[in-house]
């Protein structure tokens, strides 16, 4: 074998931004691992919002990340740089990546790395980065959600909502959980903790469903991905003291708010990415959600949900099925 192809590996690589079949499956440089990285031979990824966004041309990775998809990886460590210490070659890990997950080989910062809990496969461990930490993220570290308090979560079935759910119902038991959702989820939301299941398309302005279920107290923290057209009813529907925590946009990016009710109710509004913080932050979450979140995950209270699995060739067909929707949890490409 020549240096060469010892070098190359097997990826989801992009002709130009557009629609699924802009996708294929080719020949890409092996990523090489520089101070305080691994390199890992992966065994699972996953599909992620953000990979649709990416693929369109609206979600660049930061800068230095791989322009390939995937935010998350499951697999053995190939290699560590001589730096490293706490992890060697032949560890089974689970991380967000920056990008580059939908291929043979990923690199990582160390500091980044899980490991994967005993008894679980890698197409569970795929799904656990980047929606349960986004979910653990933003519904406790920010959102700060106590039990005994009301949460709205959008998103129906989708993977951040679900990890969300079962965030919420390991470690905030007495939390009152609110999901809308498109139509015929209702009785699997259910099982997964939520009381109240509001169907978003008969119902477009949810506000008064929220005050009528909470005898108009309003929600004290929303888990929002649609964005400028959700703005108005959030508000709406949040309590005093309440907090919306913003994670997506899908509607737009602008929207009217009315500041002195906002004031008076002393609400907050909280953006959040996951993707481009600083390396420091995302260790720090990291580790937090590891030490709080990662052993109600393993012990089976908040298993991930896997909807369908697809060989890494087949991401077009992953991507086409994730936007025609109504898939309930995560959708996994093995490598």
């Amino acid at each position: 074998m020549s240096r060469d192809e010892s070098a190359a590996m097997k990826a989801i690589l992009m002709r130009e931004p557009g629609t699924p079949d802009v996708l294929y499956y080719g020949d890409a440089p092996r990523p090489v691992p520089g101070p305080g990285e691994v390199l890992i031979r992966v065994h699972a990824t996953s599909v992620n919002r953000p990979d649709i966004v990416q693929r369109e041309g609206n979600y660049p990775p930061p800068a230095g990340e791989s322009e390939i998809l995937g935010l998350e990886v499951a697999g053995v460590i190939e290699a560590v740089a001589g730096d490293v210490r706490d992890w060697r070659p032949g560890d089974r890990v689970m991380t967000l990546v920056g990008g580059g997950g939908y291929a043979e080989y990923a690199k990582t910062r160390a500091d980044l790395l899980m490991r994967i809990p005993e008894g679980m496969d890698f197409e569970t461990a795929a799904c656990v980065c980047e929606t349960y930490i986004t979910a653990y993220l933003n519904v406790f570290m920010l959102g700060g959600l106590r039990d005994g308090e009301t949460a709205l979560l959008h998103g129906g079935g989708g993977g951040v909502n679900t990890a969300a759910l079962l965030l919420c119902r390991a470690l905030a038991p007495a939390a009152r959980l609110i999901v809308t959702a498109s139509p015929g989820k209702e009785d699997r939301l259910k099982a997964l903790g939520a009381q109240h299941v509001i169907d978003y398309r008969a119902t477009p302005d949810f506000a008064a469903e929220i005050k009528t279920i909470t005898n108009k107290k309003g929600a004290d923290l929303i888990l929002d991905h649609i964005g400028a057209r959700y703005l108005a009813p959030n508000m709406n529907s949040l309590a005093a003291g309440g907090r919306l925590v913003i994670i997506g946009v899908m509607s737009g990016i602008k929207a009217e708010l009315n500041l002195a009710l906002m004031m008076v109710k002393r609400q907050q509004i909280i953006g959040s990415v996951l993707r481009s913080r600083p390396a420091a932050e995302k260790a720090a979450i990291v580790k937090e959600f590891a030490a709080r979140a990662l052993p109600v995950i393993a012990d089976g209270r908040a298993k991930p949900i896997v909807e369908k699995v697809f060989p890494l060739a087949q991401a077009a067909q992953a991507h086409a099925l994730m936007e025609a929707g109504g898939i309930f949890g995560k959708i996994v490409l093995t490598v």
